[in-house]
């Protein structure tokens, strides 16, 4: 008898599920939460899940929620002898903390690790991760995905010559660079100082962006804080316009007001996160045949490392 594929979601990604599942072929699992007074929930699958391969499916962007209920669900499907678990996580949550960057505090991304192995997961999908090392934390598989794939052909349209690739802080260098490399276009950098978490002291332009069309590339936006203040810089220092693509829509505390008050001409994003206000600076690229195609190319045991276009 052939092992049977079901797709479930959690509450935090639902629509992108619905996507992914349709992409896929096939209608999007059952699940039921009971939620309890107190706020404590409890979720369950509504049809058998005996003998298949089962794809849970939730970013774990917070609250710490989003996290704990892909682990229920996790549990769930293994006392329900499923054949085999797989975490489809498109943000992978806790993980800028990849290291002790000072002393007393935890490695929350190994942490994390840690209890999807606990909980049961035979293999893990998930994309852009902040920092690749994360991959060595875990002892199944993970399947690493980059929103490349999808942002190159956009960048394709956009590269008129004028091209230059910039990354918004140093971290982000190697990233850049390899768009730029795929582009053939040159580099430019901001280095930024903090002294706080999310606060930035000073910023400055390493490269020549007078002229240019500026594409800013990194995994995340959060506050939009760092992100904006490199497209404001760049635009003082003679640049055309300025763009940015970038992976995780977070957009937490200013951020839309941020972007909406720079001089960003657009931010590209994809839709991992589901966004929490519109505005017209931002455009939302679906990742959902993607991650429809990865899977089913691991349930047929076929390569994947043609979607690997710019690590």
């Amino acid at each position: 008898m052939s092992i049977g594929i079901k797709i479930f979601s959690g509450r935090a990604t639902k629509h992108l599920s619905e996507q992914i599942a349709a992409s896929y072929g096939i209608p999007l699992g059952d699940v039921n939460v009971m939620q309890f007074s107190d706020g404590e929930f409890q979720p369950s699958f509504e049809e058998t899940v005996r003998g298949q391969d089962v794809f849970i499916i939730q970013s774990t962007m917070a609250p710490s929620d989003n996290l704990f209920e892909l682990l229920l669900m996790v549990d769930a499907a293994k006392r329900a002898s499923a054949r085999k678990i797989i975490a489809v996580i498109p943000y992978f949550g806790f993980a800028r903390q990849d290291r002790k960057d000072k002393p007393r505090v935890a490695i929350g991304a190994k942490l994390v690790a840690n209890m999807l192995m606990a909980a049961g997961v035979d293999r893990l999908m998930t994309m852009d991760l902040h920092a690749d090392q994360i991959q060595g934390f875990f002892e199944v598989p993970v399947d690493h995905l980059f929103a490349s794939t999808i942002f190159f052909p956009e960048l394709e349209k956009l590269n008129n010559g004028n091209l230059i690739m910039a990354a918004p802080d140093a971290g982000g260098a190697k990233r850049a660079n390899s768009y730029a490399k795929k582009l053939n276009t040159s580099l430019a950098i901001c280095h930024k100082q903090r002294k706080v978490a999310n606060e930035i002291a000073e910023m400055t332009v390493i490269g020549d962006v007078r002229g240019k069309d500026v594409i800013l590339i990194d995994d995340m936006v959060d506050t939009a804080g760092t992100l904006t203040k490199a497209a404001d810089l760049f635009m003082e220092n003679g640049a055309n316009s300025v763009r940015a693509f970038c992976t995780h829509a977070v957009l937490s505390g200013p951020a839309f007001e941020r972007i909406e008050k720079s001089k960003l001409t657009e931010l590209i994003v994809t839709d991992t996160i589901p966004l929490k206000q519109k505005s017209d600076k931002i455009r939302v690229l679906t990742v959902a045949d993607l991650f429809a195609d990865i899977m089913r190319r691991m349930v047929n045991n076929e390569s994947i490392s043609s979607h690997f276009l710019i690590s």
